[in-house]
């Protein structure tokens, strides 16, 4: 073999390489996205009493008995400011100002209270939550979606439109 034919054949085994080197980086993400596991909400919905205990009486003390608690999964503080809480009716409570720290859980009560790092409030006179069937659905800031629970009849439909 020739020194210039020997040059060529480095060459076009080196490009081989290269091309395949090319081809296997952008098949990669592909496949790795393929094999991932669906990334666990850093905050979630971890608990929803819609039907307070006792008495349905609209007094302050039974609406604070009606609540959702959102955990802080992960170890970092996670900043909820502008985040929303919202029943399949529309009633939405916005976040504002506040920092959950992690591995930390929040409780949102209905009624009137004064908010503290573990209890906030979200100061109405009326129930929100349906006993019968609803959905409470938690949005980030810029209003992705980030979790939600569901209950009662028809929990599927997310249907909510029945007030108490």
């Amino acid at each position: 073999m020739s020194a210039s034919a020997s040059v060529t054949a480095r060459r076009l085994a080196a490009a081989a390489l290269a091309a395949g080197a090319l081809v296997s980086v952008a098949a990669l993400p592909a496949s790795a996205a393929d094999h991932a596991r669906p990334q666990r909400p850093k905050v979630e919905i971890s608990a929803v009493q819609y039907d307070s205990p006792g008495r349905d009486d609209r007094s302050n003390r039974s609406l604070n008995k009606e609540w959702v608690d959102l955990t802080n999964t992960t170890r970092h503080a996670v900043n909820l400011d502008g985040w929303t809480l919202k029943d399949a009716s529309g009633h939405t409570y916005t976040f504002d100002d506040y920092r959950l720290a992690g591995r930390a859980t929040v409780r949102i009560h209905t009624g009137k209270g004064r908010d503290t790092r573990t209890d906030l409030y979200q100061d109405r006179r009326n129930y929100v939550w349906n006993n019968d069937r609803d959905t409470a659905t938690l949005r980030n800031d810029r209003g992705r979606f980030i979790d939600d629970e569901s209950w009662g009849r028809d929990r599927d439909h997310r249907h909510g439109d029945a007030r108490r």
